[in-house]
């Protein structure tokens, strides 16, 4: 049902009549008069009251919010916000169903509790069909702002209700998040206890590292750059001493040769990530297949209970899996896999695995024909690190990695808007332009700063310099991860699923940033990202990014007002 009212918009560049603001008493005239007013929820200008919209859309249910981000409008002088009404959400998890009495007592127990600053009258209802936990979000004051009810047996759904007609849309997004947070610390204690198993047909079958924390040398390359950097400082002082000390006539030669060796190294780089790879995808063989397992939860009945099976013994039982089942049957069944669990006191039930195949070659297909390029060298490595990158001189030189953790952890269309980030890097040719500046700043520390202080620089200014400007460099590079965000946003048209993304797979930092002084710590630190809980905001508020017409100049205002706003 629609209900429509005749009134003259304001053009675009017409500039607005100087009117001044609705009184109270004009405003409760008006209101009297046109009673629907008070349905509207989207304030635009119009000849009646200077301030409000008269078209009314679902009369008979005015508060109808999307169910991905709840539209909140800025205050317009002389209106006070109205009490908003209930916001639902869905939030994707990949917890079997038998795990949901255990994820809500983590969420209880684990995330809210603790938060006694944050949270009170707190609640929790279990039965054998259903999980209800409910609670209400205090502000500094302790005034409440948010009432939240979880509720789940197959997904988790959040209703989150204001309390406060000033509540900020900022706010509902960061209740949204702190059960979205909760869920993915559960998921990764649930994946420690989940036994993965990954292989291609017909090569070799490699294990996965078991180790969650560990960040392989690709990761550091390919994500921060910083070891690279380092790496390349290291090899420069090594290369200054044998020259100085063995030809000392061609000292100045030293920073041409080691300029030109980091070249070699980042023009060949998709050659080296290749050969430190497990699988290379092809055309021919596209898919990766993975199979999950869930142990019974053991006496204690927790997650934690899983420790009890040593990583030494766990690696060998799925050597022995790998070798003497899906070596030689390409899949796995209970009654094969019982002859082998029960050597290590594991019983195997039905239900308890989960088999499933991924096309990783037209997934990374579908990104490279949006982007007009041909499809990349694809290499995965196996590993529960959730990471994709892409490297390379240009996009016909370039290749992209993707670990098995980001293909488990995210779903594919999620995936699909990483690897669109990771070809915004190959489009924009980013790897060499952070290769031209570290070039630039080590060119003139030797031949600027060197000849005009003779090497009597002060040891110690010479480390607050190298501090600032790789400081200033890597802040520089937060332009260009920010234009990525938006280049996927424009190829491929759904910033709103990167932005869950990065939810699952940054929720750590995303907690972390919280606190305003770890947020400025992320803005000046020595990584090229910039921080996720802005990367999340943006890409949240992107309704038409297609519009953009110069991604890298908005990202470097957004990159400059992000930062101010955390000083």
């Amino acid at each position: 049902m629609y209900i429509r009212f005749h009134f003259y918009k304001k053009p675009k560049n017409q500039p607005k009549p100087k009117t001044q603001p609705t009184t109270q008493p004009e405003r409760s005239s008006i209101l009297q008069k046109h009673p629907l007013l008070l349905l509207t929820r989207n304030p635009q200008y119009c000849l009646l009251c200077s301030r409000y919209s008269l078209l009314v859309k679902h009369a008979t249910n005015p508060y109808r919010y999307n169910q991905e981000k709840p539209t909140v409008t800025k205050e317009h002088p002389g209106f006070e916000r109205m009490p908003s009404a209930p916001v639902s959400y869905s939030i994707d998890t990949e917890v079997p169903s038998t795990y949901y009495g255990k994820l809500f007592e983590f969420i209880y127990t684990q995330y809210l509790v603790p938060q006694k600053q944050r949270f009170s009258n707190l609640s929790k209802e279990t039965t054998q069909t259903s999980n209800k936990i409910s609670y209400t979000i205090i502000d500094a004051q302790g005034k409440q702002i948010l009432k939240v009810e979880v509720t789940g047996t197959q997904t988790v759904n959040t209703t989150i209700t204001p309390q406060d007609m000033k509540v900020s849309e900022a706010t509902v997004a960061e209740a949204r998040q702190d059960i979205v947070i909760a869920t993915e610390m559960f998921e990764e204690k649930a994946r420690k206890a989940t036994w993965y198993f990954a292989w291609r047909e017909g090569e070799e079958i490699i294990p996965e590292k078991v180790r969650l924390h560990e960040k392989s040398f690709n990761r550091l390359f390919l994500e921060t750059q910083v070891l690279l950097t380092f790496v390349f400082t290291a090899f420069g002082l090594g290369l200054f001493i044998i020259i100085f000390t063995f030809y000392p006539t061609y000292f100045w030669i030293a920073p041409i040769v080691l300029i030109a060796s980091q070249f070699i190294f980042v023009f060949y780089s998709s050659k080296i990530i290749a050969r430190s790879s497990d699988w290379t995808i092809t055309k021919d063989n596209p898919t990766i297949h993975f199979l999950e397992y869930q142990p019974p939860i053991g006496s204690l009945g927790t997650l934690d209970d899983y420790k009890q099976i040593p990583p030494e013994q766990l690696m060998a039982l799925k050597k022995e899996v790998y070798e003497e089942i899906i070596a030689k049957h390409g899949a796995i069944d209970c009654q094969e896999a019982e002859k082998i669990f029960t050597k290590y006191n594991v019983s195997c039930r039905l239900g308890s695995l989960t088999a499933k195949k991924i096309n990783v070659y037209e997934l990374v297909k579908k990104v490279a024909d949006r982007f007009g390029y041909k499809v990349p060298k694809i290499v995965i490595s196996n590993t529960m690190v959730p990471n994709a990158a892409a490297s390379g001189p240009s996009p016909n030189r370039g290749i992209v990695l993707i670990t098995t953790g980001l293909l488990v952890q995210l779903e594919e269309p999620e995936v699909v808007s990483v690897l669109g980030h990771e070809f915004g890097h190959l489009k924009g040719r980013d790897p060499l332009i952070l290769f031209g500046l570290l070039s630039a700043e080590f060119l003139f520390r030797f031949y600027v700063l060197f000849s005009l202080f003779s090497f009597n620089f002060p040891i110690f200014l010479f480390f607050i310099y190298f501090f600032a400007i790789m400081t200033l460099i890597f802040f520089v590079a937060k332009f260009f991860e920010a234009r990525a965000d938006l280049t996927s946003a424009i190829m491929m048209g759904q910033p709103k699923t990167m932005a869950k993304a990065l939810e699952k797979i940054g929720f750590h930092r995303l907690l972390f940033e919280r606190a305003q002084g770890f947020r400025l710590q992320e803005w000046v630190g020595l990584d090229s990202h910039p921080p996720i809980y802005w990367r999340i905001e943006r890409l949240e508020k992107l309704d038409e990014p297609v519009q953009i017409k110069h991604p890298l100049i908005e990202s470097i205002r957004g990159v400059i007002r992000g930062f101010a706003a955390s000083l």
